[in-house]
């Protein structure tokens, strides 16, 4: 995690190494199941203008942060994804109005990759997963 002086920033810088291969592969193998729907829901929010910059939060217990996509078991999933905006975590004070920039400059292609907030245990924080590939 990228810790700044503001104690309401809250970045990844692209899958710190603070995030365990354990949970990495967790998330993506659960992941991979909800790939399609995510792709489309990201297109749907950036097509409608809402944002260019989707995020899904994604967590095996009941977060209130975003708007429930799918729940563990719709589509043979184990978490709860669910979908937000990067003013939303402003408004929560997560991330500073400050690094909103710095959110921006390390958003990754959202037509290659998912920006998931995960939230697991003690971990919270951002991650991007690919795509698969079709």
């Amino acid at each position: 995690m990228i810790h700044h002086s503001n104690e309401n920033t809250l970045l990844d810088d692209a899958n710190s190494p603070d995030l365990n291969k354990r949970l990495m592969g967790e998330v993506s193998a659960d992941f991979v199941l909800v790939a399609d729907h995510l792709k489309e829901a990201s297109y749907q929010i950036r097509k409608r203008g809402f944002s260019d910059f989707p995020i899904f939060t994604a967590s095996r217990r009941d977060v209130e942060l975003g708007q429930l996509l799918f729940r563990s078991g719709d589509l043979g999933n184990d978490w709860n994804y669910k979908a937000t905006l990067i003013d939303e975590f402003v408004q929560r004070k997560l991330i500073g109005a400050e690094s909103i920039d710095l959110f921006k400059e390390n958003y990754k292609n959202p037509d290659e990759y998912a920006c998931l907030f995960v939230v697991q245990g003690e971990f919270a924080g951002f991650i991007y997963v690919p795509y698969p590939e079709d």
